[in-house]
């Protein structure tokens, strides 16, 4: 990680508007910005004056500093409503992509925090049916969401 904190409302407009790309927020997505605005600590209101502010086309200020201890935490958060709530979209992969581009979650952050969550998932469920269709699903979310962080990598160098 770079050690650089963001603005947590910077990267909840951002995320969102990566959600809003094909002009449509499914429930899969509302689920995880739900999510994303829990993990950031924005206010009850802070969401709704984002969404409105990017339908208006208004600059939004860039909230309070985002730690790179906590911006992992939000990032892991996130996978795990996306992983365990959830088959996944393109657009929730893209997502993930997002959020670890912007928290900038290098490889070796990224498999630590795979390994976190598969020691959740085995300890949340005996059920070995479960286990392995959540693991199954996370490993090709990793694949996914690694190559799409590879292709946003390659554009913005």
């Amino acid at each position: 990680m770079s050690g650089d904190s963001v603005g947590a409302l910077d990267v909840f407009r951002t995320t969102v508007e990566v959600m809003l790309h094909d002009g449509v927020l499914t429930r899969e997505e509302k689920r995880l910005i739900i999510k994303l605005a829990n993990a950031l600590g924005l206010s009850a209101d802070e969401p709704t004056e984002i969404y409105s502010a990017i339908r208006e086309g208004i600059v939004t200020p860039p909230g309070r500093d985002v730690t790179p201890n906590e911006q992992r935490l939000v990032y892991e958060r996130v996978f795990e409503v996306a992983i365990v709530n959830a088959s996944l979209s393109k657009d929730e992969f893209a997502v993930l992509a997002h959020l670890r581009q912007e928290f900038d979650i290098d490889d070796e952050d990224h498999a630590q925090i795979e390994a976190n969550l598969r020691d959740m998932i085995r300890q949340k469920t005996e059920d070995e049916n479960v286990v392995n269709k959540l693991l199954g699903t996370l490993k090709d979310s990793v694949s996914l969401v690694g190559s799409l962080f590879d292709s946003v990598r390659t554009k913005s160098a």
